[in-house]
């Protein structure tokens, strides 16, 4: 009995289909996720004056020292949190993309690049919250005075404020990206939060739901205040880059390079056009038969 035949073969093995979905998601999400914590940590680092001034006991200072101390942190934050998420979305993107990155050196290279256009981004985002905020404040107080019309007011200010929530997953991504002007960057992530619309209002839900409920987290238990460095801003923007760059890639980068011609580096492997050398035929080669063994004698 012979245990190995080295006369025939198979098929041979099939590449593996890569995986979609979900449990891409997962596979990503779990291999790197100490890396998107470091991120997280990274991106902190810039909003830190905020996270010190809120922690500052009472007794530390009067009141009017702690408010200038807290509204003199928030303006440094206000100009710091659009290249700062710039920063971030250059690695998690990395990340998504499954390509290494260096952390720090992406980061800081995203952060200096797109200082500009990001301040800008994120002064308008502030400005945004701010209007919300606000609206839900004073709204329900105007009843007496206007009656149910507030009512409409506050639907619509919410609903504005959702579509620029909407419209950040585009955004920040475009700019790091591309090299499109800011107006081209706000007018494409306006029309990405359109086509995309279901899929953007789901990701929106996530997002909120896991930004809540850390902050009934920390409502409950104030030591929960101390994961924040680490814990959600790297793993939601890497759940929104997850949903939202795929579109971004199919409507805005895709059609410039077919448009201008040359390979696309985010195209997967097997779509570039250069010339093939050798391919895998791995699961669809001919299996290759048994020699029939002739009757008498060979000459060697």
């Amino acid at each position: 009995m012979k245990l190995f035949d080295y006369e025939s073969s198979g098929k041979g093995i099939a590449k593996e289909h890569k995986k979609k979905g979900l449990s891409l998601f997962f596979e990503i999400f779990m291999r790197k996720f100490w890396k998107i914590c470091e991120v997280s940590f990274f991106y902190a680092l810039f909003l830190s004056p905020i996270y010190i001034t809120l922690t500052i006991p009472d007794a530390a200072g009067s009141g009017i020292t702690k408010a200038v101390l807290f509204f003199g942190s928030l303006l440094f934050c206000m100009f710091m949190l659009g290249p700062a998420t710039a920063g971030m979305t250059k690695v998690v993107r990395n990340f998504v993309l499954e390509k290494h990155s260096f952390i720090f050196t992406d980061f800081m290279k995203a952060f200096k690049g797109e200082f500009k256009k990001s301040v800008i981004v994120g002064l308008l985002d502030c400005l945004a919250i701010a209007s919300v905020a606000c609206g839900i404040k004073i709204y329900p107080q105007l009843k007496e005075v206007f009656g149910s019309f507030v009512y409409v007011c506050l639907t619509v200010n919410l609903m504005v404020g959702f579509i620029i929530l909407m419209m950040n997953f585009y955004a920040f991504p475009m700019i790091v990206a591309t090299d499109l002007s800011l107006k081209n960057v706000i007018k494409n992530s306006f029309a990405l939060t359109c086509i995309a619309l279901k899929k953007n209002m789901l990701t929106a839900i996530i997002t909120l739901c896991i930004a809540f409920g850390m902050y009934y987290l920390i409502l409950l238990k104030t030591a929960f205040f101390f994961l924040l460095p680490f814990f959600p801003a790297a793993v939601i923007s890497f759940i929104i880059l997850f949903r939202s760059y795929p579109v971004i890639q199919k409507y805005v980068i895709d059609p410039f390079y077919v448009a201008n011609g040359g390979n696309n580096p985010e195209a997967p492997i097997e779509t570039v056009t250069a010339e093939t050398i050798f391919e895998d035929k791995g699961g669809s080669e001919k299996p290759i038969e048994k020699r029939k063994k002739r009757k008498g004698k060979t000459i060697s």
